[in-house]
C-alpha cells in the first residue's frame, strides 16, 4: 500500500501537468498581459505622428515645441530608469512580491504617467519656460536652454509612464517563462512582441486624425483610457495566476524557495564577466538605437523629404510594425526549428543599416520608394527580436536570467533615453528656414546600424568558441 503523501504528490505533479499543457490556459494569459502591454506601446508612440503639429504655432493649433523640446520629450521616456536605476529595483520588487504584485504597480505607475502628461499638454500654457542645465550630457542632448514648462511636466509623467512600462515588460518575460516552459515559448515571445508592435502601428493610423478633428491632446487621453482597460486586465490575469498557483501549492512553494527564484549580488559578477552577454547587449543597444529613435522623428522625414502630407506622413511608418505583427512570430518559429540565431540577428542589421542610408542619400524622394524602405525596415525589425531575446537563455543560466533581461533593459533604456536628445538636437542644427536636411540624421542612424553588425559578427565568432548554440534550433528532436 503506498504512502497517503506519496499519493498526493502524484495527483499534485498530475494537476500541474494538465494546467502546463492546457493550450486555451496559457495563450489566454499570454494574450491578457499582451494586450496589456500592447496599451503600453500605443501610449509609448501616440505623440510620433503629432510631431509637426507641436511644433506648429498655436495660431495654426500647434504647441510651438522646438525639435529640441521634442527630443528632450521623447527621450524623458527613460529618464527614471535610466538616472535612478529603477529597472535594477523593478527586477528585485519581481523577485520579492511576485508577478501579480509587480504587475499590478507597473500598470498602475502606467495610468498615472498617462494621466500627467495628458494634463501638460491638455491644460498647461506653452508660453513658460525653465532653464535646464545638466552637467556633461547637456550639451549633447539638449538639456541646457530653457525648455517649455509644459515639456516638463509633460515629460514627467512620460518617464513615470516608462518606469511602469518598462518593468511591465519584465514582468511579462517572467509570465511568459512561467506559463510556458516546456511548450512553444519562442513563438509566444514572438507573438507577444507582434501585438506591441501592433499597438505603435496603430498611433500612426489613429494620433493625427483624433487630434485634427477633436485636440492635440486628444489622442494623448485616448492611450490614458486604454491603459485603465489593460489595468483591469491585468486584474483579470491576476485571477487566473492564483488559480496556477492554488493547483500545485507545493510545486510553486518549491519555486518559490528554490535559489533560481532569488536575487544574489554575486550574479551580477558572473553576468558582467559573460562576454556573450555585452555582444548581445551592445547589439541590443545599437539595434534598438537605429529603429524607435528613428520612428519618433520617421513622420518629418516623410513630409519634409518625401512629400507626404502631414494628414497621411504617419501611415507610411505604421507599415513598419505591422509587418513586424506577421513576420516576427514566423522568423521565431524559423529559429525553433532551423536555428542560425545569430546569422538572423546580422543580417537584420544588415538590413536596417542600408535603410538608412537610403534615407539618407538624395535618391529617389517619392513616396512610394520610402513605403518600400519602411517595409523592408519592417523585415530588419522582425529578424532581429526574433533571434535576439530567444538567445539570450542560451547565453545566461537560467538562475541569472531575470538579473540578465533587467540589465539588458537598462541599458536599452540608455540608448532610447539619450539618443532622441541628440537626434533632436542634430535634426534641429541641419535644418534652414524651417526646412530639415535628413543626410546627416539618417546616417547617424546608419552607424547605429553598422555596429549593430559588427558586434553581431563578433557574437557569431564567438558562439563558435564557447558552443552557446545560437546557431542550432532550439527545438531538439
Amino acid at each position: 500500500m503506498k504512502p497517503i503523501g506519496f499519493n498526493n504528490s502524484i495527483m499534485t505533479e498530475k494537476i500541474q501537468q494538465k494546467l502546463s499543457d492546457s493550450f486555451k490556459a496559457r495563450w489566454a494569459a499570454l494574450i491578457i498581459v499582451s494586450i496589456t502591454m500592447m496599451m503600453g506601446y500605443f501610449l509609448t508612440d501616440v505623440m510620433s505622428p503629432l510631431e509637426t503639429l507641436l511644433e506648429a504655432p498655436a495660431s495654426q493649433g500647434g504647441l510651438g515645441w522646438p525639435s529640441s523640446d521634442y527630443g528632450v520629450f521623447s527621450g524623458s521616456y527613460g529618464l527614471i530608469n535610466v538616472f535612478l536605476a529603477m529597472l535594477f529595483f523593478g527586477g528585485l520588487i519581481l523577485d520579492r512580491f511576485g508577478i501579480r504584485f509587480t504587475g499590478n504597480l507597473s500598470c498602475v505607475l502606467m495610468v498615472i504617467g498617462a494621466f500627467i502628461k495628458f494634463y501638460a499638454i491638455a491644460y498647461m500654457s506653452p508660453d513658460g519656460t525653465t532653464m535646464v542645465n545638466i552637467p556633461v550630457i547637456g550639451a549633447y542632448t539638449g538639456l541646457d536652454h530653457a525648455i517649455k514648462n509644459q515639456v516638463l511636466i509633460a515629460s514627467l509623467g512620460f518617464a513615470i509612464f516608462g518606469v511602469g512600462c518598462e518593468i511591465c515588460g519584465i514582468t511579462i518575460s517572467k509570465v511568459m517563462t512561467k506559463w510556458f516552459t516546456g511548450h512553444e515559448l519562442a513563438l509566444a515571445m514572438g507573438v507577444q512582441v507582434a501585438l506591441a508592435r501592433l499597438g505603435t502601428a496603430l498611433t500612426f493610423f489613429v494620433s493625427v486624425p483624433v487630434a485634427t478633428h477633436f485636440s492635440i491632446s486628444a489622442p494623448v487621453l485616448l492611450g490614458a483610457l486604454l491603459l485603465v482597460i489593460g489595468l483591469l486586465l491585468w486584474l483579470v490575469y491576476d485571477v487566473m495566476d492564483i488559480k496556477l498557483d492554488k493547483s500545485a501549492p507545493g510545486a510553486n512553494k518549491l519555486a518559490a524557495d528554490s535559489d533560481d527564484e532569488k536575487f544574489h549580488l554575486s550574479d551580477l559578477g558572473l553576468i558582467f564577466k559573460n562576454p556573450g552577454f555585452w555582444l548581445i547587449t551592445l547589439m541590443c543597444l545599437c539595434f534598438y538605437g537605429g529603429i524607435f529613435p528613428f520612428l519618433k522623428f520617421a513622420t518629418k522625414v516623410m513630409v519634409f523629404k518625401y512629400h507626404v502630407s502631414p494628414e497621411y506622413a504617419g501611415i507610411i511608418p505604421s507599415l513598419m510594425p505591422f509587418g513586424t505583427i506577421i513576420l516576427t512570430p514566423i522568423f521565431g518559429t524559423i529559429y525553433d526549428k532551423v536555428g542560425k540565431g545569430a546569422s538572423l540577428m546580422i543580417l537584420g542589421s544588415v538590413i536596417l543599416t542600408a535603410i538608412h542610408v537610403c534615407f539618407a542619400l538624395p535618391i529617389i524622394q517619392q513616396a512610394w520608394f520610402a513605403v518600400i524602405l519602411m517595409i523592408l525596415l519592417g523585415v530588419a525589425f522582425s529578424l532581429v527580436p526574433s533571434a535576439m531575446w530567444p538567445s539570450v537563455p542560451k547565453i545566461i543560466p537560467m538562475k541569472q536570467l531575470g538579473s540578465a533581461y533587467a540589465i539588458i533593459f537598462y541599458i536599452q533604456n540608455i540608448g532610447l533615453t539619450l539618443i532622441p536628445m541628440f537626434m533632436g538636437t542634430i535634426i534641429e542644427k541641419n535644418t534652414v528656414n524651417g526646412v530639415p536636411s535628413f543626410a546627416v540624421p539618417m546616417m547617424t542612424f546608419a552607424c547605429f546600424g553598422f555596429a549593430a553588425v559588427i558586434f553581431g559578427i563578433i557574437l557569431k565568432i564567438l558562439d563558435a568558441r564557447k558552443g552557446y548554440g545560437l546557431e542550432q534550433a532550439n527545438i531538439k528532436e
